[in-house]
């Protein structure tokens, strides 16, 4: 569920009409709706309350201060992935005390770091990264607090470059080789076994890859409990998110018709049968369920152009904004700011920005009310990898990003400028 609807034919978001916002603001904008985000964030931890649990926000989805400020403030932990993330974490007022630093590739002064800070737990890709984690606690005269990351050998069925749960992949250590890498950093004074984590990929919409992961996972928590203490298992994130169909997805109680959707109901009620049972700490790493549907894009049409096969919407939005559909060929449902009626004329535009490459489209074929230069545009379920993966390419400045919060709207980071863009360089 979301707080983007139209009101009276305008899609306002929360109590605010978009079009305002953008005329105030200039296009292209990311915009983000608080009380979908603790709505969200609410849902998940009520339907997990019956468990010792910690939400662990996965911070690569959405890394804006404001967004992060309002985390602390619901009680959530978080998931960082670099130095960078971590930093971004403690400058909103959270602790890293409450943090899980994952990735395959941490660097000595990032581990360096996340030690000195005092973070939760090191989630450790390889039994290479644990004993240079091990040589950097020796040598800083600390205790790392670690989990390994087990690769559970489960297939998630999502798209080929957001699995992460197979052997075939770069992430985590294979389920059969766990126990002996425990027993022997039980020996060192310098490493902690504090827990054990699985993650088995992104956007997965069905419950049953993560009940298969964890319910293979069962024996080794208990083992890795008794014998060696841990005190958590993180079970990672990947909750999906509705895409198709994003508008009126934000109807009250429009998820209770449709069955086969994921929902953090249908999760907890497949899950806390199996974790119950474990009595130890449950942590959970979500971010795009978390954020997805709060954010959108708004952009405004340039031009029109026909040729023999195709008919254009050239926009002020571009892959510089949006990556995903180039990446991943992912869908993003597009609606005018203004609702078009029901018996209106429908034409198939190939939805394009103004960057220098064929990749640059944030649509294709895709049937919209018959467009004219100026109209506003929306690109819905941005608010996961989004800006988080914006770039400069073709020395585009990043757009702003807005927080809006009922009848309140706030600048969560300002539009670059072009002086912003030369900014360090010598």
């Amino acid at each position: 569920m979301h707080r983007f609807q139209y009101v009276k034919g305008h899609l306002w978001v929360e109590e605010v009409p978009i079009q305002k916002i953008a005329q105030q603001h200039g296009t292209p904008l990311y915009i983000y709706s608080a009380n979908t985000i603790r709505d969200n964030y609410n849902r998940l931890a009520y339907a997990l309350s019956v468990l010792p649990y910690q939400i662990c926000y996965a911070m690569k989805a959405n890394s804006n201060l404001s967004i992060v400020r309002e985390l602390v403030r619901l009680g959530s932990g978080f998931d960082v992935t670099s130095a960078g993330e971590l930093y971004r974490v403690i400058e909103a007022g959270g602790d890293p005390g409450r943090c899980t630093f994952v990735g395959v590739g941490k660097s000595t002064e990032e581990i360096e770091y996340g030690l000195r800070e005092g973070i939760y737990s090191f989630i450790v890709e390889s039994e290479a990264e644990l004993e240079h984690i091990e040589r950097i606690a020796r040598r800083l005269r600390k205790s790392a607090p670690f989990a390994l990351r087990v690769n559970p050998n489960v297939d998630a069925h999502t798209h080929k470059k957001i699995t992460t749960g197979l052997y075939e992949n770069k992430f985590g250590i294979p389920y059969e080789a766990i126990e002996p890498i425990y027993r022997r950093a039980a020996r060192s004074r310098y490493l902690k076994a504090r827990g054990v984590q699985i993650h088995i990929g992104s956007q997965i919409t069905d419950v049953t890859p993560f009940e298969k992961a964890v319910t293979k996972m069962l024996p080794l928590v208990h083992s890795l409990k008794d014998r060696y203490g841990i005190e958590f298992f993180d079970i990672g994130g990947g909750m999906g998110i509705v895409y198709h169909d994003a508008l009126a997805s934000g109807k009250p109680e429009w998820w209770k018709a449709r069955p086969e959707m994921f929902t953090p109901e249908l999760y907890a009620s497949r899950l806390i049968k199996h974790l119950l049972p474990l009595n130890i700490k449950i942590l959970l790493e979500p971010g795009r369920y978390i954020v997805g549907n709060s954010g959108i894009i708004v952009t405004q049409v340039l031009y029109i152009k026909k040729n023999i096969s195709k008919t254009f919407a050239i926009v002020d939005a571009a892959m510089t904004e949006l990556i995903r559909p180039t990446l991943y060929e992912a869908y993003h449902e597009i609606v005018p700011l203004r609702k078009a009626s029901a018996s209106a004329t429908k034409i198939l535009y190939d939805v394009v920005g103004p960057v220098c490459e064929s990749g640059d489209y944030l649509a294709k074929a895709r049937a919209l009310p018959k467009l004219k230069v100026g109209d506003y545009l929306a690109i819905l379920s941005t608010g996961a990898y989004g800006f988080v993966m914006a770039s400069n390419y073709n020395a585009r400045p990043r757009p702003a990003e807005l927080l809006v919060d009922g009848k309140q709207v706030k600048v969560a980071r300002r539009r670059e400028t072009l002086k912003d863009l030369i900014r360090g360089e010598i």
